[in-house]
């Protein structure tokens, strides 16, 4: 009953989001669709999704697993505090941050989560930034990179 319950308040904020994602518009064309096609693109996602745990929720309908609640509430937490220190401590070290935090939730042992922790961190600024041509924010490491 309760994932019924939390599905029908996530697809009416799906909608709501929708509408609010709907108004976006870029003051100038930098991508050919524009910046409101990954937004509804998740809510699309997020809200069919909501729809079969309405009409099918299955085995989410069984007791939870206290371990497992836990590990996604740390979960939900490390991409909350992802999202936080995105702007202060730069794309590499809140990246970095995040994949260490998530691979140890994850059961990951230490020194690959270190290792694929700053791999992610680096290749994805690279691939972003230089690749790509999305600016990133560099944070605290601005001060080591001229420009």
């Amino acid at each position: 009953m309760y994932v019924r319950l939390f599905s029908a308040i996530w697809l009416l904020l799906c909608v709501w989001l929708a509408f609010v994602a709907w108004g976006f518009e870029a003051p100038f064309a930098y991508d050919p669709v524009g910046p409101r096609a990954y937004p509804l693109l998740l809510l699309a996602l997020m809200g069919a999704g909501s729809l079969w745990l309405i009409f099918k929720p299955g085995l989410m309908e069984q007791q939870l697993h206290i371990p497992t609640v836990k590990r996604s509430v740390l979960c939900v937490v490390a991409l909350l505090a992802y999202a936080v220190t995105f702007e202060p401590l730069g794309f590499i070290l809140s990246t970095a941050l995040a994949v260490f935090v998530l691979g140890l939730l994850f059961t990951g042992r230490l020194v690959p989560c270190i290792i694929s922790a700053v791999l992610m961190g680096v290749l994805l600024f690279v691939l972003f930034d230089y690749l790509l041509d999305v600016p990133l924010p560099l944070g605290v490491l601005e001060a080591f990179v001229e420009s």
